[in-house]
């Protein structure tokens, strides 16, 4: 009996649409900022519109990314373009680790050696602007931010691009009341102390996907022993668990069992079973079994395990 399943949109393939009006949304907030940076001097406003990019630029690569990963499989790639989602992920981390630097070491040089005139009453106008825009794209993300690691990297960054507004507005009203243009320089040092960690968050979990580490939460032992219990299984080796692209975990094994299924035609139930054991517990559905006797284990490689 042939198992195969159906190679579904991907996840972040299913909400492409959202994910074109948060890039719209974005880039409309760089365009005003970067303006509203130049008019009013405001670090923290270049420092805000440059977190927008950065996001804007993930989006960009997310939705290049699906179109890929839309692609059908073949050949020579038999699960498609589907890892083109996390290869933009992990691009997307490494762009906002830069901008998290650059924001941070800038503003530490003006609040110590070039303080600038900033313009308050401006800063704080592109600041609103920029907080509805944000406020805009948390809300049409935030039913998908638990569908895959591209679209939780977009939702937690436009995010904290709204927590980036509310510091820049707070910035200016401390300029505005007390002339302490510092302030500014502050908030851009916070703004690029808050992208870093989270940049290097997203960069890690995308880098765990291409290295092929077993999915967070996934327990390799549980898995073994649930298999080890159904009927007729008499020991698992070479068990390996990894996630192809967000919502795609994939699980190979082989499974060594009774000789006799291999001749009262009981093999392919027990495929069944194997294949309903991982999905009503560990929700794999594209697992691969290879059924073995218990004699060939002097043929395999002493390396596997």
């Amino acid at each position: 009996m042939s198992h195969e399943h159906e190679h579904t949109v991907t996840a972040t393939g299913a909400h492409r649409r959202t994910l074109a009006a948060v890039l719209g949304v974005s880039a409309v907030i760089f365009v005003v900022e970067a303006v509203g940076a130049l008019l009013t001097g405001s670090l923290a406003l270049l420092a805000d519109a440059g977190h927008v990019l950065a996001d804007a630029g993930g989006v960009a690569l997310a939705l290049g990314a699906t179109l890929l990963a839309a692609r059908p499989a073949s050949g020579r790639r038999t699960f498609g373009w589907a890892r083109a989602e996390i290869l933009a992920a992990a691009v997307n981390g490494l762009v906002l680790c830069g901008i998290g630097v650059y924001v941070f070491v800038e503003g530490v040089r003006r609040l110590w050696l070039d303080q600038a005139d900033v313009e308050p009453g401006g800063m704080a106008l592109f600041g609103v602007i920029g907080l509805v825009g944000n406020l805009v794209g948390v809300a049409l993300l935030y039913r998908a931010r638990n569908a895959g690691l591209n679209l939780r990297g977009a939702f937690l960054e436009v995010a904290t691009d709204t927590a980036t507004s509310v510091g820049v507005l707070v910035a200016a009203g401390v300029i505005a009341l007390t002339g302490f243009t510092r302030a500014d320089a502050i908030v851009s040092i916070l703004i690029g102390l808050v992208i870093a960690p989270r940049a290097v968050r997203l960069l890690k979990e995308a880098v765990d996907v291409l290295l092929e580490a077993a999915p967070a939460g996934t327990d390799l032992a549980r898995i073994r022993a649930h298999i080890i219990e159904v009927e007729h299984v008499l020991a698992v080796h070479d068990l390996h668990v990894h996630t192809v692209t967000s919502g795609l975990p994939v699980l190979t094994a082989h499974v060594v069992v009774d000789d006799s299924c291999f001749h009262d035609g009981h093999a392919p139930r027990l495929l069944d079973a194997l294949q309903e054991c991982l999905a009503g517990h560990f929700d794999v559905a594209h697992s691969t079994f290879q059924l073995e006797p218990a004699g060939h284990a002097d043929h395999e490689h002493p390396t596997h395990t």
